[in-house]
Order: structure tokens, then sequence, then C-alpha cells
């Protein structure tokens, strides 16, 4: 079951009619149709290639997961792939929902799967009904502005996580477990929304071209601000990763200096803990030697464990070993 509308001079006018009366609805002048296909098989989207004579290469990738981020162009029509995302904060895991969409001239078909909510386009359709004369240019620019736009919440969410990072990585209170662990997380989460992102850059440059007749010219400034929002988001994940490299090492390095503290005040100690031994040691040997015996070696051993060790303690916390 698809959902459908039918757009005639720039106004919405008829729902959920069958597929099959999509190409009697474009045979009238100035008449613009959605289809949306939730989760549909091969045999669901034979009767729309019948109706609008799509390509069979173009519906196979429309039925097959996972293509890459593109648009295919074809004689009578135009193939979009392309992926809205969403950041999971708990997890750091970046979900993704695949989009596909046939453009031609008067129609817009969309696939994809039920996660994925077309609310957000139609919030966009609804809240520019002025550019609904457009036509299927209108309506790609909708579906481009929502995914674009999920793109960008991503990347904004990922940088507000990456910054919680910084503030636990030079948190008193060593965190480098949790830190290593997150790190790796949102580094796999910014590959993915990597892989996402950047090809878009040539989705929205193809379709901003002036040969290609199914975009209206008119809607021009409207995919020129998309472009602008991808090449944005873009570049942030980028610096984001280059920024998440950074904490990586900047944690490894913490520790490394961390531990060379520690190894410091261990050494002190130990070189502090050595001045009884080696007295007492000294004093205990089976030889006759001054104070032997008497209550005044006692007391001197004891002053020099102090005077010694407390020297020591005192020259150590003036470098800053202890």
């Amino acid at each position: 079951m698809a959902t459908t509308q039918l757009y005639q001079g720039g106004k919405l006018v008829k729902k959920d009619f069958p597929v099959a009366d999509i190409s009697d609805h474009l045979a009238t002048k100035g008449c613009t149709v959605w289809a949306d296909f939730v989760n549909p098989s091969a045999e669901d989207l034979a009767s729309i290639e019948e109706e609008l004579a799509l390509h069979h290469l173009a519906v196979e990738d429309a039925v097959h997961d996972f293509q890459r981020p593109k648009i295919d162009q074809y004689d009578s029509h135009l193939f979009l792939a392309a992926y809205a995302v969403a950041l999971d904060e708990t997890t750091g895991e970046l979900e993704t929902h695949e989009v596909k969409a046939f453009i031609t001239k008067h129609a817009l078909i969309t696939v994809h799967e039920k996660d994925f909510d077309m609310t957000a386009v139609a919030t966009r359709w609804e809240n520019d009904p002025a550019l609904s004369k457009h036509g299927t240019a209108f309506l790609l620019w909708g579906l481009l502005d929502a995914i674009v736009d999920s793109h960008f919440e991503a990347v904004q969410a990922l940088d507000a996580q990456i910054e919680q990072l910084e503030d636990a990585l030079f948190d008193d209170r060593p965190r480098d477990k949790e830190v290593q662990r997150r790190s790796f997380e949102l580094r796999k989460s910014l590959v993915l929304l990597r892989r996402v992102v950047t090809p878009m850059r040539e989705v929205v440059n193809t379709i901003m071209r002036r040969d290609i007749a199914s975009i209206d010219p008119g809607m021009q400034h409207y995919f020129q601000d998309v472009y602008d929002h991808v090449l944005r988001a873009t570049e942030w994940t980028e610096s984001l990763r280059d920024l998440i490299t950074t904490i990586l090492e900047t944690n490894i390095s913490i520790q490394g200096n961390r531990m060379n503290l520690i190894m410091k005040k261990v050494t002190s100690w130990a070189a502090i803990i050595a001045v009884p031994t080696a007295i007492t040691g000294f004093f205990g040997q089976n030889l006759l030697f001054p104070g032997f015996g008497t209550w005044w070696g006692v007391l001197v051993s004891s002053a020099l464990i102090v005077a010694v060790g407390g020297a020591l303690y005192l020259s150590f916390k003036k470098r800053d070993w202890l």
C-alpha cells in the first residue's frame, strides 16, 4: 500500500488514490503526483515501473538496500539514493535510514523503510505552500532538506558529545577507560556519517545543473541553500574526525604523564624509606660500634632517621616529586 497525493495548480487536491491512477493524473496539465512506498517488494514496485516507464536498473536499486548515496540520470527520470541519520546520544551510535526516490518531470516516488518518518518532509511541504507551484522540484527540495537537516543535527549532537569527552579528559578523577571507549564509539559514528554526508555534495550539485528538465529553475536558490548546508556538514564532520583523533592521542599522553608522575612519587618514597633501612641495618650489624649497648646510641640512630628522611622529603617536595 502506498501513500499518494495529487497537487494541481500549486494546491493539494487529492490524497490516497490508487497507484494505477497516477498515469491518468499525470496526463492532466499542471498536475504533480507524490507516491510513498514503505518497505516495498519488487512486485510492489512493478506497478509504478509500468506507470512511469522507469528503468529496470533503477527499480532494482530501489529494492536492494545499502546503496551508495548517489543520483543516477536516465532518459525519462532521475533515481536518488540518500540516507537520513539520527544519533543515539546514550550509546553514541549513529542510526541510518535509507531513502530512495524516482524523480520525473511531474512525479516524485519515494521508497524507504518504516523506520524513516516522512512527517518531517511533509512538514516542509506544508510550511511552504507557495512553492508547490514548482511541482516535482518543490517536493524533491523538501525531501533533500529534511535529509540534510538530519545530517546537520547529527553533526551538532556529535560536537556536543565530543565537548563532554574533552571535559572528561581533564577531569581530576581519571576516567581513562570511559574516555577511550567513548572516543572509539564516536569515531565509528563519525566515519559512518562521513560516508553518508560526503557524496551528498555530488548529489545536490547534479540536481542544480540547468540541463535537468525535471527540475524547475525557480527552485535553484532553495537547492543552493541545501548545498550550503551539505558543505557545512561535510566540513564540520571532517574537523570533528581530526578532533576525536587528537583526543585519543591526548588521552594516551595524559596516561603516560600520569604514569611518570606516579613512578616519580614511588621512587621518592622508596628513597625516603631506604634511609631508616640503611641506618637500622648499620646499627644492627654484629660488630662493636660507637653507642653499642647504650641509650644514647638509640637516640643517635633515631635522630639520623628523622633528619635524613625529613631532608629527603623536603628536597623532593621542593622539586615537585611528591
